[in-house]
């Protein structure tokens, strides 16, 4: 006799599992399994069955695996992965869950992570900006893995849960404080563009500048990579323009260290003869000379704020989109122009 989440012991349940096996060109043994969430199915037939055993009505166990949480994230090693990968170990902890991280960039990279998660089973992934294709996200519906996506790249449509910050807020709070330290002159050192985070602390710098009275240059506004060498690239341009600024808004605290160093090549020092302010907070950031003033971005509560939209039992009333707030920390690298 089959038993399990999804069975009934009437013959006439039996008989449409027996149909439904032989529809599929699969055994009955397989049929039971994907029905109770047995891990010990190719991820391709657990999914084909899967939507089959839901067309005629029955409820599909979620797989092995409970336990375990994945998190998804395209940069290992650097202190702001660090600080996410701590935030949803640290939460997932309080309820004895497992997080499996991998290492994902692109579309190929997440259908491999697909394959192997439906075959150990997930209790669900949590994406740091990456927000995959309608495809994808079909294929993870069919498996019942839940989706949160954390800082994502895109603007939210409502159509998938996330976690974000007050990107804008933070870029008006960085050019604000400058502007009230007396600068007039400040650049801008901003992420790649075509990352929603990236344009939203941009058009915050901006519009500080505009309510200040002041003119957006755009030769003073640079894109990079969110990184030192980006920064460094960026900085020693700004450094080389005519009526130079006196302060730069960085997109990150990597691309802040890069300005750092561009000052350091050229004998000129901070904040003597140029302000410059970054975003993250990491802890890193008070390492450097001078310490740096930044926009603290809350990275470790983003990921267990993510990990707890992931596993709640109320999925269906939670918004779909939150933004944790962004906060100046102010050190030694700003102050008033000379």
């Amino acid at each position: 006799m089959i038993t399990g989440t999804g069975f009934s012991k009437s013959p006439r349940l039996a008989a449409s599992l027996t149909s439904i096996a032989a529809a599929a060109d699969v055994s009955v043994s397989t049929v039971s399994k994907v029905l109770n969430g047995r891990s010990d199915v190719a991820p391709e037939t657990r999914e084909r069955l899967g939507r089959i055993l839901r067309l005629h009505g029955y409820q599909v166990a979620p797989p092995a695996g409970i336990g375990v949480v994945d998190l998804l994230i395209g940069s290992l090693g650097s202190p702001w992965a660090d600080e996410l990968i701590r935030g949803a170990v640290t939460a997932a902890a309080e309820t004895e869950t497992s997080v499996i991280v991998s290492h994902v960039t692109s579309a190929a990279e997440f259908g491999r992570w697909l394959k192997i998660a439906t075959a150990r089973g997930t209790r669900g992934v949590l994406s740091v900006l990456h927000l995959p294709d309608s495809a994808a996200i079909r294929r993870l519906a069919d498996a019942r893995v839940p989706l949160v996506v954390i800082d994502p790249p895109a603007e939210p449509d409502g159509s998938i849960r996330s976690v974000g910050t007050t990107n804008w807020q933070g870029g008006v709070t960085a050019a604000r404080h400058l502007i009230e330290l007396g600068h007039q002159r400040i650049a801008a050192i901003g992420g790649p563009d075509e990352l929603w985070s990236c344009r939203a602390r941009l058009d915050g710098y901006s519009s500080a500048l505009r309510r200040a009275g002041l003119p957006v240059d755009d030769t003073l506004v640079r894109c990079d990579d969110l990184s030192a060498d980006g920064g460094l690239r960026q900085a020693r341009a700004l450094l080389s323009v005519p009526d130079a600024p006196t302060a730069i808004v960085a997109g990150n605290d990597a691309q802040a260290f890069g300005v750092l160093q561009a000052l350091a090549e050229r004998g000129r020092r901070c904040p003597d003869d140029l302000s410059v302010t970054g975003f993250n907070d990491l802890p890193i950031a008070t390492w450097a000379t001078p310490p740096l003033t930044t926009i603290r971005q809350p990275l470790a509560a983003m990921a267990a704020t993510a990990f707890w939209m992931l596993t709640s039992s109320d999925a269906e009333v939670q918004p779909r989109h939150l933004e944790l707030e962004t906060t100046l920390v102010v050190r030694r690298s700003t102050a008033p122009p000379r």
